[in-house]
């Protein structure tokens, strides 16, 4: 049941100045991101700002990606949530308005036990039909998923299929390669660090990166499973001055500002995400002229 190979684009969702949703923009971007070469379409994550979308419309904006794609490439939603019963729910909503998997962040703020992810991940499993992609990033949720947590659950639940990992620990990223002999399907949570984790077996990543650069993105991990290993690195080495842009406040307000300098006009944030500071608006400015950005 895996999802996708290459980059897929943890997409921003685009408002309008009075904070709705712009699902004219939304189109755009879709298209954008399927002529840019993009594997696949990663909706209401992250960087789509989930956290401030009510549940309507985070079930709209997965619902409207599915029709406009199509089926071209696959859709990923973002289903997860802190609450069991929430999850599934989307993942059901999700699933029915024809998304090809979910991605299924951990459960953040109840910090539950390692046996509380087990059952939490299978409970949202056993109510659908689509492969399930759990998404370790603990230092937003405050609690790590255990490789062999990990292993556990793609080896005992049918549909989950693998992992976005975001923890940055390179050594639990082997132990899950190592404990799982192929049954997790691995993808780079961090941009900075897609190469080496494709070196370990992951599959690509989910990324920020590709809202402004996706053929960049796609190009890079295919030389990757092409062979052109060194091409491969030498991309994701020059692009280090531009990730570190991209994440110098928090994920997405770096990226969204880099897409309105663009003039993709995406719109603003949601409270209680807010500006750049001055002095990080220059270092993104600098960095993307330095990328070929601007």
């Amino acid at each position: 049941m895996s999802v996708f190979t290459g980059a897929g684009v943890a997409l921003v969702t685009p408002f309008h100045a009075d904070g709705t949703v712009n699902y004219d923009k939304l189109d755009e971007l879709l298209e954008e991101q399927v002529k840019g070469g993009t594997d696949a379409i990663v909706i209401c994550g992250t960087t789509g700002e989930s956290a401030t979308l009510t549940e309507e419309e985070h079930s709209e904006v997965i619902r409207f990606a599915c029709e406009r794609i199509k089926g071209r490439i696959p859709v990923v939603a973002g289903t997860g949530s802190n609450c069991t019963e929430t999850a599934i729910q989307l993942s059901r909503e999700a699933e029915a308005d024809g998304a090809d998997a979910v991605l299924l962040v951990s459960p953040y703020y109840n910090k539950t036990t390692q046996k509380g992810l087990k059952e939490h991940y299978q409970a949202i499993a056993d109510e659908i039909h689509i492969p399930a992609i759990l998404y370790n990033v603990p230092s937003r949720t405050g609690v790590n998923i255990k490789p062999e947590t990990i292993a556990w659950l793609c080896g005992n639940v049918e549909n989950i299929v693998g992992v976005k990992e975001a923890s940055g620990d390179f050594s639990a990223i082997a132990q899950i390669a190592n404990l799982s002999d192929g049954t997790v399907d691995i993808w780079s949570g961090n941009d900075d660090q897609t190469v080496p984790m494709m070196a370990l077996g992951a599959k690509g990543v989910i990324s920020v990166w590709s809202n402004v650069a996706p053929t960049v993105v796609h190009d890079m991990c295919r030389a990757f499973f092409d062979g052109d290993t060194a091409r491969a690195m030498k991309m994701q080495i020059e692009a280090i001055p531009l990730l570190n842009a991209l994440f110098c406040e928090t994920n997405p307000i770096p990226v969204k500002t880099a897409m309105n300098l663009m003039g993709k006009n995406v719109g603003p944030f949601r409270r209680p995400l807010v500006d750049m500071e001055p002095e990080n608006l220059e270092r993104l400015k600098k960095a993307m002229q330095g990328a070929g950005l601007l």
